[in-house]
């Protein structure tokens, strides 16, 4: 079982740490980072992911933390402007509280 890297722990607060699997709880850990982390979190999901592993979670699972402007940013890096990318933002029920977005 690959461990995250403590450095990372600030991300995956809500986790246990010591049965997170790197591997196994990647679609949890790559959102998370992306959309959060600092320069250096990002090289090591880049690191470890590689780009076509984040690619493909981007374009068939996506996260409902990413926002737009996340995504924008990863469309961009990926030349993806065209592809159709998931959407769980979009299955998210709308609040009563416009100030929850």
């Amino acid at each position: 079982m690959a461990r995250l890297p403590k450095q990372l722990g600030w991300l995956m607060w809500e986790a246990d740490l010591r049965t997170l699997d790197v591997q196994r709880d990647g679609n949890a850990i790559i959102p998370r980072v992306l959309e959060c982390g600092r320069l250096i979190d990002v090289q090591w999901v880049l690191k470890t992911y590689g780009r076509a592993r984040i690619h493909t979670f981007l374009r068939d699972v996506g996260d409902i933390q990413l926002t737009p402007r996340t995504l924008a940013f990863w469309r961009a890096v990926f030349r993806a402007k065209e592809e159709t990318w998931a959407n769980p933002r979009a299955l998210r029920p709308r609040s009563a509280a416009p100030w929850i977005d």
